[in-house]
């Protein structure tokens, strides 16, 4: 939530590098863009509304070697250029980039107001600079300026800030990531004592990615200080060096670019072929070990937000029906409600695709709080969450930068399916399984059935509502199912049970409604046509998703049979045709209105 990037380096075209460096992070925010830079001994700032993607990188041509950016998502404050990001202090030689919510900013602003400090924005952010102004009247040291003006707000942050007076760049977090990128050469510009060209500093790692795999996490509570040759990590309250080790990332730069495709969500869908594969590659020694964990706790407990809720909906489902086993369900924002039930033995398993997911780093740190172990499942391997949890397995899906997530769902359910088989003491039965789904996918994704997609979309795009129903685990798809269609097409579309449907949502239904059925080879099969048939009676358009024909069906979209995979592949043909709704209606669905890819706020 918000795109975050920094460099100080040798280079002597900052300004360029970290706009070009914010265009690989306009999907955490696009309402609004800004850029601050240090050169002749002053701090220039440019900022605007509308997208970092519309901004021409050879405008800011200054030479200068130490420059920040920001790209918005809008919290506190409106989509105008005065909320947009850097913010500066009253003598305009501070300016500031933030992610994440001051939670105290209404009495900071009141004291510092009282101190004659005047601001121009309705942010929270606006106060911060204000602070660090105000520290710098009792110490001319930048950094412990803001290490003081950290040490005042309440909430969760990233802060990165410049002085026009310091030749250095100072960076703090609590709660919202940031990640160094190192980078070392032996060009033009890396200095030849310490081989370092540069440190970026981002909220991501696509942001950096084409310039540098080399990176160094700063952790909750930690703050950095760069002069572009060395870097200096600490705790914030204290003082002390956290010093940190270098870790090389495994995502590629093609992995992170969309290439001859004309969005991100499409790349992000076909990657799908390989993806899936990916995320059984795990060591089966440590799935059995999570598997035994499972078995032996008093109490296991699944959350997620969004899209990684569903894949907890559907492992509730896996579980019981592979497994025999009964796991509890919350969305990670209403799980604190639960404390009640934890204690040492419990078990807490997150999903997040980012690894940075506000309300579930709070669930987490409430299962902590009673001695609970937590089992994360991630796509971002040195992401909080990650790092956090006392076990972490990656999906292995690879960079994932369209808002409405697609592979990483995919990804997250295979896994859970492998946790479910290895319960049941058939983890290699359910890896086969895995590996035969993945090769039906690549199937499925051929150009003609992509084409029937994208017809059938044009078809139904003027619609006003659409339906899904699905029962077992192709009920949580259909509650997905609705969060694509809705986050990028903008159409009202709603999940049920596909027998709750008689209990009042069937009055919804009029003459040509597009409705959806996922239905697989299972024991609900014949109830979920009957449902099917309860909605074609009613006038409803039926969408058949299975993997045989039903004469209910108006529409049929062919899937292959996947016995306990078959929410995967029941699922992937709504993502594409959810892309192209959105498509046909004239929408991008790489940045969906009022939302943003991390939600690092709750």
């Amino acid at each position: 939530m918000c795109g975050i990037f920094g460099y100080i380096g040798s280079r002597k075209d900052a300004g360029k590098v970290v706009v070009e460096g914010l265009k690989n992070l306009e999907y955490r925010g696009y309402d609004s863009w800004g850029v601050a830079w240090k050169s002749n001994g002053s701090v220039s700032v440019r900022k605007d509304i509308g997208k970092i993607s519309d901004v021409r990188s050879e405008d800011f041509s200054d030479e200068c070697s130490l420059a920040i950016a920001h790209t918005r998502w809008a919290t506190h404050g409106g989509v105008t250029k005065l909320n947009a990001h850097p913010h500066t202090s009253c003598d305009k030689q501070i300016a500031v980039i933030h992610n994440g919510i001051v939670e105290n900013y209404e009495d900071l602003r009141r004291d510092l107001a009282a101190k004659g400090h005047t601001f121009v924005s309705q942010t929270d952010t606006e106060i911060i600079p204000h602070l660090i102004e105000e520290e710098m009247k009792t110490t001319k040291d930048f950094a412990a300026a803001v290490r003081a003006a950290c040490l005042k707000i309440h909430g969760r942050f990233a802060v990165v800030a410049i002085h026009a007076a310091s030749a250095m760049l100072v960076a703090a977090r609590n709660g919202s990531p940031l990640i160094v990128g190192v980078k070392r050469g032996k060009g033009e510009h890396a200095p030849a004592l310490s081989g370092v060209e540069g440190y970026f500093i981002a909220s991501d790692i696509p942001a950096f990615l084409d310039q540098t795999r080399t990176v160094q996490y700063l952790d909750d509570g930690e703050m950095l200080v760069s002069d572009g040759k060395s870097i200096f990590f600490s705790d914030i309250r204290t003082g002390e060096e956290r010093p940190k080790r270098e870790i090389e990332i495994q995502w590629t730069q093609q992995q992170a670019e969309k290439g001859a495709f004309e969005h991100y969500m499409l790349k992000e869908i076909m990657d799908q072929k390989e993806s899936v594969a990916r995320a059984v590659n795990q060591d089966d020694a440590q799935i059995m070990t999570l598997a035994k964990a499972i078995r032996e706790a008093q109490g296991t407990f699944l959350v997620g937000c969004g899209t990684a809720a569903k894949a907890c909906l559907a492992a509730e489902y896996f579980f019981s029906v592979i497994a025999e086993t009964h796991v509890n369900v919350a969305p990670a924002s209403e799980f604190k409600l639960f404390h009640h039930f934890l204690k040492p033995e419990s078990l807490l398993i997150v999903v997040s695709q980012s690894g940075e997911t506000a309300d579930v780093l709070e669930a987490m740190r409430v299962a902590k709080s009673a001695g609970s172990k937590v089992l994360a499942i991630v796509n971002n391997e040195g992401s909080t969450i990650a790092r956090e949890a006392d076990y972490a397995l990656r999906i292995n899906a690879g960079p994932e930068r369209a808002v409405a997530s697609t592979k990483a769902l995919t990804g997250q359910l295979a896994v859970f399916l492998l946790i479910a088989y290895a319960l049941a003491g058939k983890l290699q039965e359910g890896k086969t399984l895995l590996l035969e789904t993945s090769a039906a996918i690549n199937d499925l994704l051929n150009p003609r059935y992509i084409e029937r997609l994208k017809t059938l979309a044009e078809k139904i795009s003027a619609k006003r509502d659409i339906f899904i129903i699905g029962k077992s685990w192709n009920y949580p798809m259909a509650l997905e199912s609705a969060i694509k269609i809705q986050e990028v097409s903008y159409i009202h579309a709603e999940g049920f049970a596909g027998g709750e449907l008689k209990h009042g949502p069937i009055a919804l239904i009029e003459e040509g409604t597009p409705c959806i059925a996922l239905i697989g080879k299972d024991e609900v099969e014949g109830d979920s046509i009957s449902n099917a048939i309860e909605l074609k009676s009613r006038g409803g358009y039926i969408i058949g998703i299975s993997p045989e024909r039903s004469d209910a069906f108006d529409e049929w979209i062919r899937v292959p049979d996947a016995t306990a995979a078959q929410a995967i592949v029941n699922i992937i043909p709504i993502q594409v045709l959810a892309y192209f709704l959105a498509v046909s209606r004239g929408k991008n669905p790489d940045m969906p209105r009022n939302l943003a890819k991390s939600v690092t706020v709750k």
